[in-house]
């Protein structure tokens, strides 16, 4: 009971009281010291900071569609499918992981 009196008495003076100037008053943009600037240091580069510091690397969509959409590769089975479209990869310098009974995948040095 005693928190809801003093709560609307202070309702009530408020208006009686000193106001603080606003956020945006030259009053309180006096008052307000200078702000302390601190030396920004560059970031740490890290292997995955650089790779995105360059453009994409990766083949193209035109050579992707290429690949994909060959007509030769329609008629195959889906294994000899896979295994077309990851000789077609390589010809180009990149590595196709697929996944086919016997298959060992080995890193070759292409491009991933």
């Amino acid at each position: 009971m005693r928190d809801l009196i003093v709560c609307a008495l202070a309702w009530v003076l408020s208006p009686f009281r000193a106001k603080r100037p606003g956020r945006h008053s030259a009053g309180y943009l006096a008052r307000r010291t200078a702000p302390i600037l601190i030396a920004q240091h560059a970031p740490e580069e890290t292997p995955n900071s650089r790779a995105w510091a360059r453009p994409w690397g990766g083949p193209s969509a035109d050579l992707a569609r290429s690949i994909f959409r060959a007509e030769e590769a329609n008629a195959l089975t889906p294994q000899c499918r896979e295994r077309y479209f990851a000789t077609a990869w390589a010809e180009h310098g990149y590595d196709y992981p697929y996944i086919a009974a016997g298959v060992h995948q080995v890193r070759t040095g292409a491009v991933v």
